[in-house]
């Protein structure tokens, strides 16, 4: 684990964990190649690790978006909220999932000028006032992407993403987590 995965807070010895972080962070590592800073940084608060992780899972892993667009959303909200963490790291994956090297930086700069279709673009939209002014989100915006063809899951699926990851932006500036090297250049190729 990174000792400047965070500026703020001191990240803690991979041994002194508790046995269940530490089975987490060997799948990551080994699952990625390296461990991402966002496991060395929530390390330093065990049971908010757990809950973060499992909630991030559920949202991921439970969802019927597909992971493009998940990801997407994750950039677009990290952008406005200019999540220095956030936007490298889930830049990467929009990079790989989408296999698309520019379309993170388009939705990091200004989601609105990116590369989507119109019903990805709605999608978004609601995502970024959610982030920015949630009292703004009506009806009449669940309606619109009813009506673009998210059911009714996924359009739960996008506030329930899309607040998350505002959670997470705020905490990641906070601590001053830093993205690993490898973020940057991931999905590049």
């Amino acid at each position: 684990m990174n000792d400047d995965a965070m500026s703020r807070f001191p990240v803690p010895d991979y041994e002194d964990l508790p046995d269940d972080l530490r089975e987490r962070i060997d799948a990551e590592t080994d699952r990625a190649g390296f461990t991402p800073n966002v496991f060395a940084a929530l390390a330093y608060a065990p049971d908010q690790f757990r809950a973060f992780v499992d909630y991030h899972d559920a949202l991921v892993e439970g969802t019927s978006l597909d992971r493009e667009e998940v990801e997407m959303i994750v950039v677009a909200v990290s952008g406005v909220n200019h999540c220095y963490y956030c936007n490298v790291a889930h830049g990467a994956l929009v990079r790989i999932y989408a296999d698309d090297p520019l379309l993170a930086d388009q939705l990091v700069a200004n989601y609105r000028t990116a590369d989507v279709s119109d019903e990805r673009l709605l999608m978004l939209d609601v995502a970024v006032t959610l982030t920015e002014r949630p009292w703004e989100v009506t009806e009449a915006d669940l309606d619109a992407l009813a009506e673009a063809g998210y059911s009714e899951r996924e359009i739960w699926d996008i506030g329930a993403i899309t607040a998350f990851f505002n959670l997470s932006n705020r905490l990641a500036s906070f601590v001053d987590m830093r993205p690993n090297d490898e973020f940057h250049t991931l999905g590049r190729e």
